[in-house]
């Protein structure tokens, strides 16, 4: 159900909650709505996850999740990132304008790092870089199979 349809139900009759939300500049989008809700509904198996363009093996795919749900203020809630790709085409305008630019600005840049390169040809345009494979884990541990 989307979150901002949760009020419209009792949580109490679930034994787990699942939040997902895009990442975008270094946020979950709408993550500080669902801490609001997880203060309200504690002792639930919380699990987390969000889609993004980088690929499971960045290596700021942790730090990340973590800077959005730090395990000191969210112990036990399991962390989960699914690799999607990035689509102009479905972006809000502003979003498109504003990844245009920074390409652009990306692009232009003298003495680029090599993850800057590599950042500049990702978003040159739209891809596709998802797979239900990377949901397996977070289904195993709703299930029981992957229990901290």
């Amino acid at each position: 159900m989307e979150l901002s349809d949760v009020k419209k139900h009792d949580l109490n009759v679930y034994d787990a909650v699942v939040f997902g939300g895009w990442a975008c500049a270094g946020k979950i989008s709408k993550a500080d709505k669902f801490k609001k809700l997880m203060a309200k509904y504690p002792g639930k198996k919380y699990a987390v996850y969000s889609t993004g363009a980088s690929p499971l093996e960045s290596p700021h795919i942790s730090e990340f999740l973590s800077a959005n749900f730090p395990e000191s203020d969210y112990p036990g809630v399991r962390l989960f990132y699914f690799p999607a790709g990035f689509n102009y085409e479905k972006m809000p305008a502003p979003s498109r304008f504003m990844m245009k630019v920074f390409n652009k600005m990306l692009a232009s840049k003298k003495d680029k790092t090599e993850e800057e390169k590599i950042m500049a040809e990702m978003i040159a345009s739209s891809y596709d870089i998802s797979d239900e494979k990377y949901i397996q884990p977070l289904v195993e541990y709703i299930n029981g199979a992957g229990r901290v």
